[in-house]
């Protein structure tokens, strides 16, 4: 850490040693979630440790983010999920290269997604943005039914043997392990509808968009937050890279790996 009169900073140099300390590689690809408070004061803020993972990860890395994005409508929804024609009009739609990340993943995704360079897919609910070689073909071709199977930007990062890395974020926040949710083959699968507004240049067009249930755990049978307890156990049996970034209790793990862990994990309790 940097001390600076009597105030501490990370610096972006810093970071870059921390995240090669924990195992990111040139040439890697990897989707990254940030609690930016836990990671401590960074000098530059979040996009001095966007610049820290770009460093790292080379010309030839690609920095991934699920970054969703504020419709904002859902309790309007009926149980069908369509939405009252008097709101319609007054529901701002879902643009690409306008519509802010959820801030439920906070400040960071937004910084992602708005970043000189970066991509973001099309389909609204799953959507996730990226920066560098690759970025263009994660995003690309983003099924608007089933955003977290075959074809998405999750599926291509197992498939790219991708990596995660968790900044100081809940390990329960991994997105990742939605696509694992969309492979298992569990009984009674929640499936959500809803209507979305999706701007195609100067049109507006709705869409009901088909999804396994991201909201609630996917089967009656979980628990809301069993992602972190995938994770844990992941860790105990199969590793994965644990360290600091920053200030921030942080964690590495290989993308097909944890899939493939958490579609057996699934499977054997809930098939």
């Amino acid at each position: 850490m940097l001390i600076v009169g009597d105030s501490p900073y990370w610096t972006r140099r810093l970071l870059s040693k921390h995240l090669q300390v924990l195992g990111l590689q040139p040439g890697d690809a990897v989707m990254v979630h940030a609690a930016l408070r836990s990671a401590g004061p960074i000098l530059g803020g979040p996009d001095t440790l966007i610049g820290a993972l770009l460093d790292v990860l080379g010309p030839e890395g690609t920095l991934l983010c699920y970054v969703n994005w504020e419709q904002q409508y859902e309790d309007a929804i009926d149980e069908t999920g369509r939405l009252p024609e008097t709101l319609k009009a007054d529901i701002p739609p879902f643009d690409p290269a306008a519509s802010r990340a959820s801030r439920d993943h906070g400040a960071f995704a937004e910084f992602v997604r708005t970043t000189p360079g970066a991509y973001r897919s099309r389909n609204p609910g799953a959507s996730v943005a990226a920066i560098g070689a690759r970025a263009a073909w994660f995003t690309a071709d983003h099924p608007l039914d089933y955003g977290y199977g075959p074809g998405s930007p999750f599926d291509k990062l197992v498939v790219a043997n991708g990596k995660v890395l968790m900044v100081g974020a809940p390990l329960d926040t991994i997105s990742l392990l939605h696509h694992s949710e969309h492979l298992a083959q569990l009984p009674n699968k929640r499936i959500r509808r809803m209507e979305v507004p999706l701007r195609f240049g100067n049109h507006v067009e709705w869409r009901m968009i088909e999804e396994f249930d991201t909201v609630d755990p996917v089967v009656n049978e979980l628990a809301d937050d069993y992602f972190g307890t995938i994770v844990e156990e992941f860790l105990l049996t199969k590793g994965g890279q644990q360290g600091m970034i920053g200030s921030a209790s942080s964690v590495l793990l290989s993308a097909p790996a944890v899939v493939s862990f958490a579609v057996q994990w699934l499977e054997q309790r809930y098939r």
